[in-house]
């Protein structure tokens, strides 16, 4: 693959760094560099707008859906340039997830009512698919959906879990059982439902980096109307594979790793082992140069399934590749981090992270901020969006035919 920017390529990067330069708003980028994950909703929201008055909050989307539409190349120097200014992450849910979902296999009123919403952030979305004892295995889901007398409603009962974000979701995207007969996977629907429903309740889950970014949903009784499922009945299983096809891709965070690679080079030029920099460190210039390699080689493969993507083509099962190596870079670099800043590491200091008063004396350097934090939290993304094992059977039975 060529990997030479022509000078139209190198244009549009600095037309991204600088609108990033002179758009980004100086809270919301140290919100961002202190936690990217915990920035606040209206911090979220309000660059999310930026982005829309701007025409680029939808790289991936078609033009006539209200989305740039760029080249493979475009979108790799856009997630580059993003991750270089720190920008907050938005919201994956209703761009990257549901949006794709609507506009392939949506009705013309759902099209209507949804689309504006998720391009101009003033909805937020969130993903019911795991389900306690249905998590890897997530056709076994139990989460059940009867319809009513008047056959215009479903009643919706059952649990969801490890829901990212509920706490804020205006909406949820999620899968509930409508049949019990044939195979599993043959029996299931994809609803969108209205957080505000009477029936459903969301309970905080506080993970081990100290932050609330998980959720438990309940649902008892809550009305869904049938006008808000998504293709045919018991034919969800077949969108829920396209949504994840989209979600793996993207979670391969290529651009997100190469700010880390570039930020563990820049700690460990500045701290010290036995009176040299530890970047001159035999042993750990190694480990370094060897994550690098791997990225390197996951950058060239994602820009091959972007490629495929903008021609119309589906991620597919080659998106789970880019899921467990994207995952294993991440956490290897969380690790060299964490080796970077060495007995600074120690400290728990979620306060720092979240930005709020503390009687505390802060331990470390700014560098070391949020760090331990994001390390801890991220040891999750090998099981998230299909956990990596289960990525290795996909790859198995459906690439190499085993």
């Amino acid at each position: 693959m060529d990997m030479t920017f022509s000078p139209e390529d190198e244009a549009f990067r600095e037309e991204v760094r600088t609108f990033m330069a002179e758009k980004l708003p100086p809270e919301i980028r140290e919100a961002s560099i202190r936690s990217h994950s915990y920035v606040p909703k209206e911090y979220t929201r309000r660059w999310h707008k930026i982005l829309f008055e701007q025409g680029w909050v939808a790289p991936s989307w078609p033009k006539e859906h209200g989305g740039c539409e760029w080249s493979p190349v475009q979108k790799h120097i856009y997630d580059e340039e993003y991750q270089n200014a720190q920008a907050p992450r938005l919201s994956s849910f209703g761009i990257t997830m549901i949006g794709p979902v609507l506009y392939t296999f949506g009705t013309e009123a759902q099209k209507q009512h949804h689309i504006p919403s998720i391009l101009n952030g003033e909805i937020f979305w969130c993903q019911g698919y795991s389900e306690p004892g249905s998590g890897s295995d997530l056709a076994s889901l139990q989460t059940r959906a009867m319809l009513d007398d008047s056959r215009e409603n479903y009643i919706v009962n059952g649990q969801k879990i490890w829901t990212s974000h509920a706490h804020h979701a205006d909406w949820i995207f999620a899968l509930v059982r409508t049949s019990t007969e044939g195979k599993k996977q043959e029996g299931i629907s994809f609803l969108l439902i209205d957080m505000s429903t009477p029936g459903l309740e969301v309970k905080p889950i506080i993970s081990i980096d100290g932050g609330h970014y998980l959720n438990e949903v309940y649902f008892t009784d809550v009305k869904v109307p049938v006008a808000n499922r998504i293709g045919e009945e018991n034919l969800g299983w077949t969108y829920a594979k396209y949504l994840l096809g989209h979600e793996r891709t993207g979670i391969a965070g290529v651009a997100k790793s190469k700010r880390k690679l570039e930020k563990l080079k820049e700690i460990a030029g500045l701290e010290q082992d036995s009176g040299e920099p530890l970047i001159d460190d035999p042993n750990f210039k190694s480990k370094v140069a060897s994550v690098g390699i791997k990225l390197q080689a996951l950058e060239i493969t994602n820009l091959r399934t972007l490629s495929a993507v903008s021609s119309g083509k589906s991620p597919g099962d080659a998106s789970s590749i880019l899921k467990i190596r994207g995952t294993e870079v991440e956490q290897e670099l969380n690790e060299l981090l964490m080796q970077s800043i060495g007995y600074y590491a120690h400290p728990y200091q979620p306060g720092r992270l979240f930005n709020q008063q503390s009687n505390m004396i802060p331990v470390g350097s700014d560098h070391s901020v949020g760090l331990m934090e994001e390390h801890l939290l991220r040891r999750a993304a090998s099981i998230y969006g299909g956990s990596n094992e289960i990525q290795k059977n996909i790859i198995a039975k459906a690439i190499m035919g085993l």
